[in-house]
């Protein structure tokens, strides 16, 4: 096809069960000579011939055809698909493939909606009427990825809601209205290109407009766009005001002004959830084959590792790293126990809350593999939901990486086409924390586009090209780029007042050199345990928790501490004066044994430390303190004490494995069960699929055959109002001579009423002298001859008796046409005449 063919605006139309009226509707609402053409996906029964063309050709004055393979569009046509085929579209051509048979639902209006936006990107418009399932909602977000336009069709007006709902609830309907209001909705927003509105206004005014948006979004929503790609920022702006339609970037922060909900929705397009399983194949199978199994060959004992996806959307990159560690471990030694704990984030809570939801439409089959599919998914009645080991791997929170701390002791990092929204000032500062959240030789996973930057000392390419990089040992002079936390923190000294500290006199030097070395280790907290300042070195006692940062000492104490510690709070808040809880033993974060003295003490003086407490620690060796111990004789009895408590839990504890063996096989029988309940369930589930996706086909049909059914009872009438009008008597036999129909004016010659019908011809009363019927009949259906006599009746009428043979369409000879001409006048003008005749000859013979 010639590269020069212009473009068209062109509108893809999916719709599956009580889709016909809603696409009706809409195409009858279609001016003439429309700009755009129509693309019509509809799902239907692969055995049956397409009606659709045909009907849809009556409510528009359009051309309509079945779409063919190499077909290219026109403006102000409609194409309509073929049964059994996907429909694609490519370099302005629509392209035609077999549908799978091993598909068990049909993604057909996907696929085409999925290539629509490729190919006309602005200029597309997709719309999803009446249908079950959830076919659409994947193709309306790609078209609105690449800022076109979606509409849904309300679901109150849908016969089947399930189609528009999926669409609306996914947020990929940018419009939802009736089928019939479409048609004027599509020509305001494509009739025109999109004309970048911004330019308009001159460069200060335009600034300002801007910094008071991006305000806004940061007041309502708690985000700060301000360090994005402003041509992304802006194309998801003008977008917004093209639906709108504001003229000037002005008006429409002045609509976001009156409109909170605009916002929200203004915040949903700048999030850009564009996802699937498996995207760039190749880095997938590098990552299988060759980075994991050299992570895993480091640690052949078996280890638990940690990996963190930003930005991973609706969960398909977590997933998708799930299943591959799943898979690289198949071929390590069966002895060694490995497992992974995935930290998925995301700045969209609605695209966390689906995430974690676990549940994916039928699209999915087009990226996971059919093995992938039935190891890792279970077939649900609206798509496939992840099994239940796989989802636990994985742990989903809100976040914002720009500015909420980040999960650090990674041995993964997937970070996978994020960077390219950022501008590079904060590309700069992510890079270093990426390097300071991996562990030594941990793995990162960059985006096709992206790449490290300048830090080519933090982190070294894989071998392969397939943007994997191992992290690199380097100086801390390369790591002073770091983010400012949400959490608030003691303010650094200003070189000034250090400054002047140094020149103070040499005791308050010394005294703060003895408090920095000889005081213990303390914190400050408020009633609800945060932690408001820390003093010394508390990294012995407390450890940041794992997930988003929380600073509560209750979450950051090592084990051993915590409880004790959230007991000595409480009295220390209750009662006057220091609390001690003396000889607590603990491991440290490098194994070894300590024995902590922790004070806890609430401070009332002064309003500003009202209400808070003072937590300090006081550790020494473990030997030291069971030395210490070992002198006192009480402590002695109550190490016997012990000792005596320890044989008695041991007891308690064999008998409590015995029963946990019980338990056990129990269990592993009841698993057995379970298992063979769940396959079944997955054959029902199937099966269950399967009649849905025939149930809408035939339900497609059905409207189909129901509209020819109607158009022939309006033929039927016509037939019949034309026989009634000739005021021929007609009566048509089959072959054996059994009435099949009559007129009502046969009802004058032969004594019919309407239950004779399929009774024989000659068991009913006539006023005919004809008794050589049946036989003349007969000769006709042998000769196919027709024949023709004058009879009459008894009472004196006369009739025309014409018997012909019945033709059906396919020229077949099935019965006979009998029909009855009153000739009753035209004889008795005869006889007349006749009598006239001879009357005049007899005068004439007279003398």
């Amino acid at each position: 096809m010639p590269a020069s063919r212009p473009a068209i605006p062109v509108v893809g139309i999916g719709a599956s069960a009580g889709g016909l009226e809603p696409i009706c509707e809409l195409l009858a609402a279609v001016p003439p000579a429309s700009p755009f053409a129509y693309v019509v996906v509809q799902h239907l029964d692969p055995l049956q011939i397409g009606m659709l063309p045909e009907l849809l050709q009556r409510v528009t004055a359009m051309p309509v055809r079945e779409a063919a393979d190499g077909m290219p569009l026109e403006a102000g046509h409609v194409y309509v698909i073929p049964p059994n085929r996907d429909l694609g579209y490519a370099h302005g051509l629509l392209r035609l493939t077999l549908r799978p048979q091993t598909r068990t639902q049909s993604v057909s209006i996907d696929h085409f909606l999925n290539q629509l936006a490729a190919e006309c990107g602005s200029l597309a418009a997709g719309v999803v009427l009446s249908g079950m399932g959830s076919d659409g909602t994947a193709g309306l977000r790609a078209i609105q990825e690449r800022g076109g336009m979606t509409l849904a069709q309300q679901p109150a007006s849908a016969r089947f809601a399930a189609m528009p709902q999926s669409a609306i609830d996914a947020g990929s309907a940018d419009i939802v209205a009736r089928a019939g209001d479409m048609p004027a909705l599509i020509a305001e927003r494509l009739a025109q290109p999109p004309q970048h509105v911004l330019h308009v206004l001159p460069g200060a005014q335009r600034r300002n407009a801007l910094a008071e948006l991006l305000q806004n979004l940061l007041t309502r929503t708690g985000n700060d766009f301000a360090d994005y790609k402003m041509n992304t920022v802006m194309r998801r702006i003008e977008r917004r005001m093209a639906l709108h339609q504001c003229p000037t970037l002005e008006a429409y922060v002045a609509l976001l002004q009156d409109n909170p909900g605009e916002v929200q929705l203004l915040f949903k397009e700048m999030l850009i959830g564009v996802t699937n399983f498996f995207r760039d194949q190749k880095v997938w199978e590098q990552l299988k084959a060759v980075a994991l199994p050299q992570l895993l060959e480091a640690h052949p004992d078996g280890a638990a590792f940690k990996a963190w996806v930003p930005a991973c959307s609706t969960g398909e990159e977590a997933y998708s790293l799930a299943m591959v560690f799943s898979e690289a471990i198949e071929h390590v030694s069966p002895r060694a126990k490995y497992s992974l704990q995935i930290f998925a984030t995301d700045l969209d809570p609605d695209a966390i809350d689906r995430a974690r939801e676990g549940l994916f439409t039928h699209s999915i089959e087009a990226d996971v593999s059919p093995e992938r599919l039935q190891r890792f998914f279970v077939a649900d009645e609206r798509g496939y939901r992840v099994r239940k080991e796989l989802r636990n791997m994985i742990i989903f929170a809100q976040q914002n990486i720009i500015s909420d701390p980040p999960f650090t002791k990674l041995d993964v990092l997937s970070c996978r086409n994020l960077l390219i929204y950022f501008s590079p000032k904060l590309q700069q500062r992510l890079i270093p924390l990426f390097h300071y959240a991996l562990k030594p030789a941990g793995l990162l996973l960059l985006g096709s586009a992206d790449t490290p930057g300048h830090f080519t000392e933090l982190f070294a390419p894989l071998p392969g090209g397939s943007r994997i990089y191992q992290r690199l040992d380097a100086g801390s002079q390369r790591l002073v780029h770091y983010f400012p936390t949400r959490v608030a923190a003691v303010a650094p000294i200003p070189n000034e007042a250090r400054s002047a500290s140094m020149n103070g006199n040499l005791q308050s030097q010394v005294e703060q050199l003895l408090l920095k070395k000889h005081t213990p280790a303390a914190v400050l907290l408020n009633r609800d345990g945060d932690i408001l300042y820390i003093h010394g070195r508390t990294g012995a006692y407390l450890e940041p928790a794992a997930g988003k940062a929380n600073w509560n000492i209750h979450a950051m104490a090592r084990d051993g501490l915590r409880y004790p510690l959230a007991d000595l709070l409480q009295r220390a808040l209750a009662e006057e004066g220091p609390q001690v809880l003396p000889g607590l033993v603990m491991k440290s974060a490098s194994g070894q044994e300590l024995s902590v003295d922790l004070s806890a003490e609430a401070l009332r003086d002064g309003e500003a430390l009202e209400g808070m407490a003072l937590v300090t620690f006081l550790s020494a060796p473990r030997q030291a303190a069971r030395r210490t111990r070992l002198a006192s004789p009480r402590v002695t009895e109550l190490e016997q004490q012990l000792a005596q408590a320890r044989l008695e839990i041991q007891a308690v504890r064999d008998e409590m494995q015995t029963s946990r063996e019980e338990l056990r096989s129990a269990n592993e029988e009841l698993q057995s069960t379970n298992e063979e309940l769940q396959s079944t369930n997955e054959e029902l589930t199937t099966s269950k699929e399967e009649m849905q996706s025939l149930n809408e086909e035939l339900y497609t049909v059905n409207a189909e055959l129901q509209s020819k059914v109607d158009d022939l009872s309006l033929v039927n009438s016509d037939m019949k109002n034309l026989l009634n009008s000739t005021d021929i008597a007609t009566i048509f036999l089959d072959n054996v001579l059994h009435i099949r129909r009559f007129t009502t004016q046969a009802t004058q010659v032969y004594k019919l009423i309407a239950s004779d019908v399929q009774r024989p011809l000659s068991d009913i009363a006539s006023d005919l002298v004809y008794p050589e019927l049946e036989q003349d009949a007969g000769e006709v259906l042998r000769t196919l001859v027709f024949s023709e006599k004058q009879i009459p009746t008894r009472n004196g009428r006369w009739f025309t008796v014409r018997i012909m043979p019945y033709r059906t369409v396919d020229n077949v000879i099935d019965g006979l046409v009998l029909t009855f001409i009153n000739i009753t006048g035209a004889k008795q003008l005869e006889s007349q005449l006749r009598a006239l005749s001879l009357a005049d000859g007899a005068d004439g013979g007279s003398p």
